[in-house]
């Protein structure tokens, strides 16, 4: 080996190259300068085990997304039930699932024996989330995080560990950082699982030995079916029934909190029955009441625990009516 003496004004020209090499990656990181990128920092190294440059250089080229911001204002649950449901009860996306349900029939009837949740919900979500998988997103999911982790003040903290996670999950498969894509709000895959939910509830379904939500359908039904039994699923249970309303206040039966349900006579007494004559609740049930705005008027439903199990993959009770109605469309066809 040649051993070289460097002398100190050449030492100095070394370092001081260096200094500008970091100096010019780092300047690649559009949010490195922010004042909260550090205390991002330093949290994702405690929590994952992560150094200091495996970070950077893992947001190494990342990029501000001022038009994610824009999006962020005006999410498709600002639009009235009418206008919503017609995004995704579509005639098109109904002949996607029925496809979609008879590639993956075997999958679908493993995973709803095993989970316990129909397959009717499974292909309700991906209907809603990507169509099938037809349309998983297209920006980089580190840029989109980044942008509301630092951008986005209302929920900065949830975005900042989601993008941690990211970081930590992408270093754990291999992958780099900036190859995953996804929507604007960084969801990935079939599904549109936020990067923490996937190493808690994915599932290899496939046996790859992988979980991978962006290209195996079989992964992404199980790691759903998985979702919603581990947030309480209940097992043969109905998700709810088209309802009519016969009183005069409305606001006095329609749910506050779907985490506080109340007996259904008490709802019956105030003037709430099924649409269906046919269908039967017990008086001791525990149900809510929703309403949802028709182009012709108030809509009604009366939905069971299992609904508001929907509403914690999306907070919206039109996504989850959205999901429930579109599912069952594609089930019976």
């Amino acid at each position: 080996m040649l051993n070289l003496v460097l002398n100190k004004p050449f030492k100095q020209l070394l370092i001081m190259s260096s200094l500008f090499i970091t100096a010019s990656c780092s300047q690649a990181n559009d949010f490195i300068t922010d004042p909260n990128y550090q205390s991002f920092k330093q949290k994702t190294m405690n929590t994952y085990g992560l150094t200091s440059d495996q970070i950077d250089n893992a947001m190494s080229g990342a990029k501000n997304l001022p038009n994610i911001l824009s999006i962020m204002t005006r999410p498709g649950e600002s639009k009235p039930w009418y206008d919503y449901k017609a995004m995704f009860l579509a005639e098109g996306t109904i002949q996607r699932g029925v496809r979609f349900k008879n590639q993956y029939a075997d999958v679908l009837n493993r995973a709803e024996q095993q989970f316990g949740v129909p397959q009717s919900i499974i292909l309700g979500i991906l209907g809603v989330e990507t169509g099938y998988g037809a349309n998983k997103g297209s920006f980089i999911t580190r840029d989109a995080l980044a942008t509301l982790a630092f951008g986005y003040p209302r929920r900065a903290d949830y975005f900042s560990d989601e993008l941690g996670a990211l970081i930590a999950w992408t270093y754990k498969e291999g992958y780099p950082t900036n190859s995953i894509v996804g929507s604007y709000a960084g969801a990935i895959g079939y599904p549109q699982f936020m990067p923490s939910n996937i190493t808690k509830f994915g599932v290899d379904y496939d046996g790859s030995g992988h979980i991978d939500l962006r290209n195996s359908a079989e992964d992404a039904i199980a790691s759903i079916a998985n979702y919603l039994a581990q947030n309480g699923w209940q097992r043969n249970q109905p998700v709810g029934f088209p309802a009519r309303y016969s009183g005069n206040t409305p606001d006095a039966v329609i749910a506050k909190d779907l985490t506080q349900p109340t007996p259904y006579g008490v709802l019956k007494s105030q003037g709430v029955t099924p649409l269906n004559p046919v269908v039967k609740i017990d008086d001791l049930d525990l149900v809510n009441v929703i309403q949802l705005q028709e182009n012709y008027g108030p809509m009604y439903y009366i939905t069971y625990p299992n609904f508001q199990v929907i509403t914690t993959y999306n907070r919206s009770r039109m996504y989850a009516t959205a999901v429930w109605l579109l599912g069952t469309e594609v089930a019976s066809r």
